[in-house]
């Protein structure tokens, strides 16, 4: 007799699944009517039974050993998110490789699991500058439950601490512990510093092509080694920065010396001691030469550091073009200054700042914040109406140990451009990711444009 169909297999399966839960059902709607209590749970277990062995039933994974026309193997590109792609964990920027099903794997069973973070302590809210978008922050930090969690959100002008949050050891802090903690990789964060030497030596344009050899988020000794007669790939160098390209950026900092490199990390405030260590010493130091200076310009060591008060500073600083200040707030000492401190830490020129600003923008329009930073986690309307700009992260750190993954931005409204926020997100997992730090960064965003823009429907 001949096989039906696989696709008309598949629909009969799933036909007398059906029948069978439904008959299940009834019975136990039956056995329990006089406790309506018992009813309803028993109906929602076998609702969520039905679904499941549902979606095992027409999952295109489910294998038919007697179907020839089946084939077992799935070509890697058609499999984003299987073995092909977790190969890359390495990765500098894993968010920019799209693989987010673990993430929201993780959200799904965050948002469904029992712990202490049900248990909410609203006065560390209700004290912050901003309470209604603390309180978002705190949300969001409950439903993701990183392993740890910092969102830091400073308004641009008056450099003041308007919202925070924070989550370890399985709950959500209500004190801001470690926003000055220096001990978390800054990752590609450390580009910042690669780009504004680079400009800062005028041998560098936004536009300088740098050769691009190898793969974008891989740092060999054979990617440094550029012939004397190239011809090969370039990528111009907001480009490099824009989508973390580590080869280019690294042939950038060994061309301009450790030298020029220390030098424009001091102007971000790196290896300083701030008044009252408020913030933690971030730490970044440039061998003379070789393959450890070619991982320092382009972040790919955890011997960088950053704290996420120092990284919200330097982000104000390209904004308002003037010398680095960490940000303060009056409730939140002694974790952060309790008024604006000037630093003696000089500038940069004109042209630095604008070079910065604008490989920030690029990161958002064409860069690896692009897929998280948009209408996909944004209201159209603030989106539109907002000049978004940022830098992503991602390394492997001991101090918690796990997988780091930041993001530092801006958010501009486009007609009142004094509307402005600093947004920095810095998350570490273990073994399951939370939502990718930018979208994180977009979801603040898009609450705070929410509240703060009046714009049309």
């Amino acid at each position: 007799m001949e096989r039906l169909p696989y696709a008309q297999r598949m629909r009969n399966r799933c036909i007398a699944i059906t029948v069978l839960i439904t008959i299940i059902v009834a019975i136990v709607h039956c056995s329990s009517k006089d406790d309506p209590e018992e009813s309803a749970k028993a109906a929602a277990k076998q609702q969520a039974l039905a679904a499941d062995t549902l979606a095992q039933a027409v999952a295109p994974s489910d294998t038919n050993p007697f179907d020839e026309s089946y084939n077992a193997e799935v070509p890697a590109n058609e499999n984003p998110n299987g073995l092909a792609a977790l190969k890359g964990i390495e990765d500098e920027d894993f968010e920019s490789a799209g693989n987010t099903a673990v993430g929201n794997d993780a959200s799904a069973i965050s948002t469904t699991s029992e712990s202490t973070d049900n248990v909410r302590d609203t006065v560390h809210i209700k004290s912050q500058k901003d309470p209604s978008l603390a309180d978002k922050i705190d949300i969001l930090l409950r439903r993701y439950h990183p392993d740890l969690g910092v969102i830091l959100v400073v308004n641009t002008k008056t450099n003041e601490i308007i919202a925070w949050g924070e989550r370890r050891d399985g709950k959500v802090q209500n004190r801001p512990d470690w926003i000055g903690r220096a001990t978390f990789p800054a990752a590609s964060l450390a580009k910042l510093v690669t780009i504004a030497a680079a400009m800062e030596s005028n041998r560098y344009s936004l536009n300088t092509p740098i050769p691009m050899i190898g793969r974008h988020h891989t740092l060999y000794l054979n990617q440094l080694r550029v012939p004397e007669k190239y011809n090969g790939p370039t990528m111009e160098l907001s480009e490099a920065f824009a989508r973390s390209a580590n080869p280019p950026m690294a042939i950038v900092g060994k061309t301009i010396g450790a030298k020029r490199l220390t030098a424009a990390a001091a102007k971000l405030g790196y290896n300083r001691r701030f008044p009252g260590n408020v913030p933690n010493a971030s730490s970044y130091t440039a061998p003379d030469t070789g393959y450890g200076l070619a991982e320092v310009a382009c972040g790919f060591t955890t011997s960088t550091t950053l704290t996420p008060l120092l990284a919200a500073a330097q982000v104000r600083a390209v904004l308002t073009k003037k010398p680095l200040e960490i940000p303060w707030a009056r409730d939140m000492a002694p974790f952060a200054p309790q008024k604006p401190i000037a630093l003696d830490i000089g500038k940069f020129s004109e042209n630095t700042y604008y070079g910065l600003r604008e490989s920030m923008l690029r990161s958002v329009t064409q860069g690896t914040a692009r897929k998280h930073m948009s209408t996909k986690n944004m209201a159209r309307k603030n989106f539109e109406a907002l000049r978004l700009g940022g830098k992503t992260g991602s390394l492997d750190g001991t101090d918690p140990a796990g997988r780091y993954d930041w993001f530092m931005g801006f958010a501009e409204s486009k007609a009142d451009p004094s509307k402005s926020i600093v947004v920095i997100v810095m998350q570490m997992h273990k073994e399951i990711r939370s939502q990718p730090a930018t979208q994180v960064a977009a979801t603040v965003i898009n609450y705070w444009a929410h509240q703060n823009l009046s714009l049309k429907k």
